[in-house]
């Protein structure tokens, strides 16, 4: 084989071998990226949550738990997601019939520490590798869009895409959360904004980010009567940025939280 041949060749394999990692990196769900994330960016998100590091763990494991039983539980026609922030699950993604859609919510909730679950799934046929992957485009868009905003911190915001609806989670106040659904709805190919948030008082979020950054104590627990809820806040106020070329995509609370194996809404 003549050098240039060779030089081809080597640069053929170069652009698949680039082409693979992207399209793998891109793709939501994927292991690789997502052991990636945590192995370099672990350490940075430990030290600006509002979570504790034991919640942050606790969250990873119920995660872990979560996809793996489903995984063997529903349909093989199921694509289904799993976020979870604060004790908090997020189900999202496709199942066959309204019969999986419980039985999904069912198997979350026997899983030890769970707080509370939002079942967002939708009963059609599972989505396509196309829309998956535009959605992975859009958690980044909506990410970068929240770091532009001053007056809240993108660190707070747990981000999921399904479909081109926009799930945001997240311990937050009324106006942070307010502030990052507006930001997110502003996003080109944002079909609607849904917020799944666990609303906390200013003065626990001060409290929280002290002691993210080592600069207080540790904000103590919310009682039960000051528990934070979903759908509790009306939207009125928020202001937006100026568009370009959209209008701001339909902003929402979610379905209603139900309670997990700890039996409260938390």
């Amino acid at each position: 084989m003549s050098r240039n041949s060779k030089m081809c060749a080597l640069a053929r394999t170069t652009l698949t071998i680039g082409f693979a990692a992207s399209l793998c990196a891109s793709l939501q769900g994927c292991f690789l990226a997502v052991a990636g994330a945590a192995a370099a960016g672990g350490t940075a998100l430990v030290a600006t949550d509002r979570r504790t590091v034991g919640a942050q763990t606790e969250d990873r494991e119920i995660q872990v738990k979560a996809l793996k039983d489903l995984n063997n539980a529903l349909p093989d026609a199921s694509h289904v997601n799993v976020a979870v922030f604060n004790q908090r699950v997020l189900l999202t993604g496709e199942v066959p019939d309204d019969a999986s859609k419980q039985k999904a919510e069912t198997i979350v909730r026997a899983i030890a520490n769970v707080g509370s679950i939002i079942n967002e799934l939708a009963v059609q046929p599972a989505s396509s590798f196309t829309s998956r992957a535009n959605d992975s485009y859009l958690e980044g868009r909506v990410k970068s869009e929240l770091v532009a905003y001053k007056d809240i911190s993108a660190n707070n915001f747990k981000v999921v895409s399904e479909r081109g609806v926009v799930y945001l989670m997240g311990l937050v106040t009324t106006q942070e959360g307010n502030i990052g659904a507006n930001a997110a709805s502003t996003v080109p190919g944002v079909m609607q904004v849904v917020k799944c948030y666990q609303y906390i008082q200013p003065q626990q979020a001060m409290a929280a980010n002290a002691s993210a950054s080592g600069n207080g104590p540790t904000p103590a627990p919310v009682s039960a009567a000051d528990a934070p809820t979903v759908g509790a806040v009306p939207d009125a106020g928020v202001s937006s940025k100026p568009l370009d070329q959209q209008s701001p995509a339909p902003v929402k609370d979610s379905s209603p939280v139900h309670p997990g194996s700890s039996g409260t809404t938390m």
